[in-house]
């Protein structure tokens, strides 16, 4: 009579135990409704299965409950945080591939972190990065025309250490910010420019919408890019675990 009952509760247990599986795997359409649930993300995967680490099991002092949650945590060079098992594990800010705060995605680049405005097989983003250009100045030869007002001033003139014929040749790196447009692939995780280039390869995927894009004028493509990402997305959609 023991060992039935035994059995009967085994079963029960591993019978709730499985069917919990089946809730936390259930997929369902994305639609812009969708909301991915609140936290940390390290890697991309914890994005396709919807499975942040929780604000909850973050070492912090923050509020949970603050608004700007998230931006005081990663104010931080490390987060800290307790894992599935409950053993306190450490990340340093700049491995982490982004978060979800309010159910929205935000992504990291250069340190920054960018909401993904628009979220399906291909996502779109604009992130604020950092560009370094690296110029010259002086002459390669060390020698500029004497004869050109451009080549001297006439307070270096009157200079009796100068010399116009010589000039220095030195690089120097100029950095300016900018805003650049990028796609996430949502199947490989993959970070790519938003360019013709890209987008072309991507439609690769769907002969059919491939062949369209293809077929138009390098003007037209570039006008088009948005709007073939959206029917990219129509034909090809993503389902994800329920919130």
């Amino acid at each position: 009579m023991r060992r039935s009952l035994f059995g009967i509760v085994l079963l029960t247990a591993l019978g709730i135990v499985l069917s919990a599986q089946v809730s936390d795997t259930e997929k369902v359409l994305f639609t812009p409704d969708f909301r991915f649930n609140d936290g940390i993300y390290v890697e991309f995967e914890q994005v396709r299965g919807n499975k942040p680490i929780p604000k909850s099991k973050i070492l912090t002092s923050a509020d949970y409950n603050d608004r700007d949650f998230f931006n005081i945590i990663l104010e931080n060079d490390k987060i800290y945080y307790y894992d599935a098992i409950g053993i306190r594990q450490e990340i340093e800010k700049s491995e982490i591939w982004g978060y979800s705060r309010n159910g929205i995605l935000y992504i990291q680049i250069q340190g920054n972190f960018n909401r993904i405005t628009f979220v399906g097989s291909l996502c779109h983003f604009v992130a604020d990065i950092t560009t370094y250009d690296r110029r010259y100045y002086g002459s390669p030869y060390n020698y500029y025309d004497p004869y050109s007002y451009s080549s001297y001033s006439y307070s270096n003139y009157y200079n009796p250490y100068y010399s116009p014929y010589y000039m220095p040749y030195r690089p120097t790196t100029v950095a300016k910010n900018e805003l650049v447009q990028y796609v996430l692939d949502f199947e490989t995780g993959k970070i790519i420019e938003y360019d013709i280039k890209n987008i072309e390869m991507l439609l690769m995927k769907d002969p059919d919408l491939y062949q369209e894009f293809i077929s138009l004028s390098r003007k037209k493509k570039k006008q088009m890019l948005f709007f073939y990402i959206r029917k990219f997305n129509e034909k090809k959609p993503i389902y994800l675990p329920k919130s």
